[in-house]
């Protein structure tokens, strides 16, 4: 068999094409009924979002989004009552008592920044001096009513550039670490700006992350903080108990080179950069090859590590993993897409975790090995499926994985897990259903695909469970 090799998708970011062409594909009743639901309802919401959706969700917020200015930068915001109440970033007012604020009218005001985020959450609140009212305002959305797949609609000050409109889906919502992911483009100057659904509500306030420094652009992986975070900081501001004091650990640290082959000892302090759940991180940067199978390792005995792969100049390729080296470390394994250069971030699971870590960047597979033997040019990767990956109606959670195969190849797909029943699906780049399986055999759960591919192209691999709610770690064997 030819060699092919897998490249994990963003998680969440099952295409839109590849669901829809799914359901009239003729597919069995008890699969048209597991992709359905949960997982498919806001991806057709997402597709019907037409020109018109767009310019009334941009008409109705965007003179309630604000432009704020500081004495070394600045970014967004959006005004939350009439008389003048912003909610921003923290890191946008940075350490400055008083802003500048532009309203999208061209009025400008100076502003009285009136509460931070405690515990390194990344908001803060600025009241507005000369008593205005009548303001436009931003409606916030209902608690628990964010999905994965609907619209994302962000509005801000992109490098300056006032009352920028981009558009995308929320793509992960991260349970655990309390963050909504979005591929809607999110840039130095979006900061602090709304995330919004559909009808004009904010469900997160964006903050630019997953950039390789200061003046680094979107990477395709915007976040945002969610409102269950907002809502008890803005009853904290009203109310006058919000913190005064200026956060520390504002900083954004550079990459730092990596060479392949070594280890180096790191340490997450207040000197490392925050990701707007409150954990922190130290990126590192590295240049790589296409088709090259590399290894991350990252261990502690003070922090739980948790490990990002990003590339700064390709929004279709990330990686993340927690517990995937064992125990609490974290291992990423897998062959690189392109050439050119990629972005570890250290990150610990946790928000405000402190200690020292060891990070380890090798060439192979690091001497992974799963349930079965792979042959010679198999492709292998040891993954983790639950909390915090989307799931399907059913409940089940899915992961999803890429390659380019050759018209004629024949190739086996196996899917092995002791955890959970295991069940995958094989889709074409136009979204057309090549195969499916639940079990290999009577007597295994393992799931196994073999076909030849009837096209040179894409492909995706769902790697799923047979039953909503099982989770556990997997093999995954492409050969």
């Amino acid at each position: 068999m030819a060699e092919v090799a897998f490249n994990r998708l963003t998680s969440g970011s099952l295409m839109l094409g590849t669901l829809l062409a799914l359901l009239p594909c003729g597919l069995p009743t008890e699969l048209s009924t597991r992709m359905g639901g949960v997982g498919l309802a806001p991806a057709l919401a997402q597709s019907t979002v037409d020109e018109a959706t767009t310019i009334r969700v941009y008409d109705q917020v965007s003179p309630a989004v604000v432009a704020i200015t500081t004495s070394d930068g600045g970014g967004s915001g959006s005004i939350i009552d009439a008389n003048g109440l912003i909610l921003t970033n923290a890191h946008v007012v940075g350490t400055e008592s008083v802003v500048t604020v532009q309203l999208s009218d061209g009025r400008t005001f100076e502003g009285d920044v009136v509460g931070y985020g405690e515990s390194r959450l990344d908001l803060a609140a600025v009241r507005l001096r000369g008593n205005p009212t009548g303001l436009p305002t931003v409606t916030i959305a209902p608690l628990n009513s964010v999905r994965v797949g609907q619209s994302a609609f962000a509005i801000g000050s992109p490098f300056g550039l006032q009352g920028t409109l981009t558009v995308g889906i929320v793509s992960r919502i991260d349970t655990e670490r309390n963050v909504i992911q979005t591929d809607a483009a999110i840039n130095p100057g979006n900061s602090g700006g709304p995330l919004l659904n559909r009808n004009g509500e904010m469900i997160g306030v964006n903050t630019s992350i997953f950039t390789t420094g200061e003046n680094g652009g979107n990477v395709g992986i915007g976040f945002a903080i969610p409102i269950n975070e907002v809502q008890p900081f803005l009853a904290s501001v009203r109310s006058g108990t919000a913190s005064a004091t200026v956060p520390t650990n504002r900083t954004n640290r550079e990459p730092v080179p990596i060479a392949l082959g070594s280890t180096v000892q790191g340490q997450l302090d207040d000197s490392s950069n925050v990701l707007p759940d409150g954990s922190l991180y130290n990126p590192y940067r590295f240049e790589g090859q296409a088709g090259q199978t590399i290894t991350i390792d990252m261990s502690s005995q003070e922090i739980d590590p948790y490990l990002i792969l990003i590339a700064p100049d390709r929004d279709d390729f990330s990686v993340q993993d927690d517990d995937g080296g064992g125990g609490l470390s974290s291992r990423i394994s897998v062959q690189l897409p392109f050439t050119g250069e990629y972005i570890i971030l250290a990150n610990s699971l946790a928000e405000g975790e402190l200690g020292n870590y060891q990070l380890s960047l090798s060439q192979g597979d690091g001497g992974q090995s799963g349930g079965g033997a792979a042959s010679s040019g198999a492709e292998q990767i040891a993954g983790e499926l639950g909390a915090g990956d989307p799931t399907l109606q059913d409940g089940s959670y899915y992961q999803e994985f890429a390659f380019t195969g050759q018209a004629g190849q024949q190739i086996r797909i196996l899917l092995e897990s002791s955890d959970f029943d295991t069940y995958l699906i094989l889709i074409d780049s136009a979204g057309n259903r090549i195969a499916e399986n639940d079990d290999a055999s009577s007597s295994t759960t393992d799931a196994e695909i073999i076909v030849t591919l009837p096209s040179t192209g894409d492909y995706t691999v769902i790697v799923n469970s047979y039953e909503g709610g099982q989770q556990g770690r997997f093999l995954l064997t492409l050969e």
